[in-house]
């Protein structure tokens, strides 16, 4: 799958209607870093700081190069509100929408700690956000880690460059710094992201030989990536990917594949567009901010102008199906999965259009779907959803079983009390406020029965980040995944099923495809 059809998928998520504002912080607290000291706040015995900046501004000449280090500061700074966002053409129906300003200057981080003070040694559970690599911020109500951090552990959200600013290769910048790695600055970002932890996070509380990083969507798939890269060995021991895909298949940076031109090629046709009649590297950073970013977006994924990440070699080695396939991914304990009815709020036309794309990718073998799937609306969504979440979470949890480590897989099917009437199953990203414990402050009629299952499958995620299993106490057991049992989590309105996979047949249909999307 091109990363565009990601990016289209993004489209979906259902706003999510916002309830009261984040709490005051009652009381300060202070943490000495390794570039000065913080002042952020708590609010019922849980600390928070955010807007930490984890990078040097990437603005001027460190536009479009690697993270670079954070210039120290004198005296306390404040840590009790969020960092600017990103710079990017917000999503109008964002299911995690964030109303910080925009700005080039966006590399914060926040987090949350239930204790706040070095040596503790508490699991450390990073964030990833998702949003097709060009929308998102790690500031939005529904990610904020308070209520995770009350069950045992540090909770860290931040930014990364998105869009153009994030992803973007040229044979200029390659020449003015040949020996840093080109293209995937968001990625890059990441990376520095999870360095700042370990180097800093024991002042909080959190241990940094314990961190698992979580994330959906596009930041599932990074999730994937990190797991392959070298840059990013040792940064953390566990995984939890959310609807990250896996079967996609990234622009390169040198060669032109598929349908597609090589990065470099997308990169030098985006100067020409922007009208940089010298591209070297100072006129390229010199470049306006409102022109790089341009329409880019969710709706709009300038094809032409944009190549999305990259398989650059170095930060990204290859594709993720493979790597894993070779087993040379990193062998740690792994949660993965998607939603019932990813595309299921899409309207008919749509949809049919985005499935008939998918199945002309894959050719002839294609063609025999229908016989699996029928061709009405539903059957529709079953087959999109299979091809780009639901096999490839299955397909990996094989390798990564297949490689010594082990693999928890879930379904999430739970929907809404107040929305059963109008949704078949559970959409893109609408686990979010579940995991993150968030469904009571981020959505008006949530239900008991809501509020139980946000408990329930927070206790999952940290019992993960704890131990590596997410099994516990007090909820029903989680059977390890394994191949020939194909057996998963499934979170129903009737709570946690385990159990066989009710699609394995059809599974096993597209598995036997081979696909690349």
């Amino acid at each position: 799958m091109r990363w565009t059809i990601l990016l289209l998928v993004c489209t979906l998520m259902a706003p999510l209607p916002i309830g009261p504002a984040h709490a005051t912080e009652e009381s300060p607290v202070l943490a000495t870093i390794e570039s000065g000291v913080l002042k952020g706040g708590t609010t019922d015995g849980i600390a928070a700081f955010k807007g930490i900046p984890y990078a040097a501004a990437p603005v001027g000449a460190l536009r479009w190069r690697p993270p670079q280090a954070v210039p120290p500061w004198n005296g306390e700074r404040p840590a009790t509100s969020y960092g600017n966002d990103c710079l990017q053409n917000r999503f109008f129906a964002d299911s995690a929408p964030s109303s910080e300003p925009l700005s080039e200057d966006c590399l914060f981080l926040n987090l949350w700690s239930p204790v706040a003070r070095a040596g503790a040694g508490l699991p450390v559970m990073v964030w990833i956000h998702g949003g097709g690599s060009t929308t998102g911020s790690g500031a939005p109500a529904a990610y904020a880690g308070a209520r995770l951090a009350r069950k045992g552990v540090v909770v860290v959200t931040f930014n990364y460059r998105l869009g153009r600013f994030g992803f973007f290769a040229h044979p200029a910048l390659a020449q003015d710094h040949p020996d840093e790695p080109q293209g995937n600055y968001g990625l890059m970002d990441q990376i520095a992201a999870l360095e700042w932890v370990h180097r800093n996070i024991a002042q909080f509380g959190g241990d940094p030989g314990n961190v698992t990083v979580f994330g959906e969507s596009a930041g599932g798939g990074a999730i994937l990536r990190l797991m392959t890269s070298p840059a990013a060995k040792d940064l953390f021991q566990r995984a939890i990917v959310e609807s990250g895909g896996g079967r996609d298949h990234w622009v390169r940076l040198n060669e032109a594949i598929a349908d597609r031109p090589s990065a470099l090629s997308i990169g030098a046709a985006f100067a020409r567009h922007a009208g940089v009649a010298k591209p070297d590297a100072a006129a390229l950073r010199a470049i306006p901010a409102k022109t790089v970013l341009g329409d880019l977006g969710l709706i709009n994924g300038e094809t032409d102008i944009y190549s999305g990440p990259i398989v650059d070699g170095r930060i990204v080695p290859g594709d993720v199906d493979a790597i894993f396939a070779q087993h040379q991914q990193a062998a740690m304990p792994l949660l993965i999965g998607a939603n019932s009815d990813e595309l299921g709020t899409l309207p008919g036309f749509i949809l049919n259009a985005m499935t008939k794309k998918l199945i002309a990718k894959l050719g002839s073998p294609g063609a025999g779907l229908d016989a699996i799937y029928g061709s009405g609306t539903a059957s529709k969504a079953d087959l999109f959803d299979d091809l780009v979440f639901v096999e490839p979470s299955r397909h990996l949890a094989e390798c990564q079983t297949a490689s010594g480590a082990p693999a928890w897989l879930y379904r999430f099917s739970y929907v809404a009390e107040a929305k059963r009437s109008a949704e078949a199953g559970a959409g893109h990203a609408s686990e979010i406020p579940y995991v993150f414990n968030t469904i009571g402050a981020v959505a008006s009629g949530a239900t008991e029965a809501d509020r139980q299952m946000a408990e329930t499958i927070s206790d999952y995620w940290v019992g993960f980040a704890r131990s590596g299993d997410p099994n516990g106490t007090g909820r029903p057991a989680w059977p390890r995944f394994a191949p020939d049992t194909g057996a998963l989590m499934n979170f129903t309105e009737d709570g946690p099923r385990p159990g066989p996979d009710p699609a394995r047949a059809r599974l096993d249909a597209i598995a036997a495809l081979d696909p690349v999307l």
